[in-house]
């Protein structure tokens, strides 16, 4: 059985009443991936925006298996200390990680970010040698669009997330860099700039999905029917 592990900051972990894009993932893997399969992590709970309370179980979807490891204003910074013990403890195989925009709104630069993505990595790899990642870079946010510096951040971040990947894959561990969502906008995307909607949660579900039926045939080419 394949053990996937979403791991992500605010976008991943979602708010009461949503999907989440780790809801269409699901869908779509029940739909082609045509083997066994389990979604894992040590959380569940979704952040109430109403209380501020990340403990919040008000799926859109209850049958939805709720398993991550994602947190309201977490990013790479607060990862890469715990990514080692949750891997071995929830026996991970696949790790699908979107973080990054936190690290550089609040925390670190672009190559202090980077340093912290090869910690994540190190460390995933210490507790499952076997272990495949597939990592999303920086998708369109409205702070990069109105803040110059901020976008260049990002830029930079990616161009490293990039790099990392390249020189970090191995073939007993593979990397494998998402592709930005197509055609993402902040406009039609998301609710407040940042966190998706429906159609975000489908192209952020996309990226993971095309870049794992690509480059490692899991699974079939990603429709929205089908997650």
């Amino acid at each position: 059985m394949l053990r996937f592990m979403p791991v992500g900051d605010s976008m991943t972990i979602g708010s009461a009443g949503e999907h989440t894009w780790r809801y269409r993932m699901w869908q779509h893997l029940r739909a082609t991936y045509g083997g066994p399969f389990k979604i894992v992590g040590p959380r569940e709970t979704l952040y109430d925006k109403s209380t501020g309370s990340p403990d919040s179980h008000e799926y859109a979807d209850p049958e939805f298996p709720r398993a991550h490891l994602a947190g309201w204003g977490e990013g790479w910074l607060h990862m890469a200390p715990v990514i080692r013990e949750t891997v071995r403890a929830q026996r991970a195989d696949v790790l699908l990680v979107s973080l990054g925009l936190i690290d550089l709104g609040f925390y670190t630069n672009a190559v202090q970010t980077a340093d912290n993505v090869r910690v994540f990595v190190e460390e995933a790899r210490a507790a499952n040698p076997r272990i495949r990642m597939v990592l999303l870079p920086v998708i369109p946010n409205v702070r990069a669009e109105s803040d110059a510096p901020f976008a260049a951040e990002v830029a930079a971040f990616n161009e490293l997330l990039g790099k990392a990947v390249a020189d970090l894959d191995e073939p007993r561990s593979p990397l494998l860099l998402a592709s930005p969502p197509p055609s993402y906008d902040t406009t039609f995307d998301t609710y407040d700039g940042t966190h998706p909607n429906a159609s975000g949660e489908h192209k952020i579900a996309e990226g993971f999905a095309e870049a794992m039926h690509q480059a490692w045939d899991l699974g079939d080419p990603y429709t929205a029917a089908s997650a």
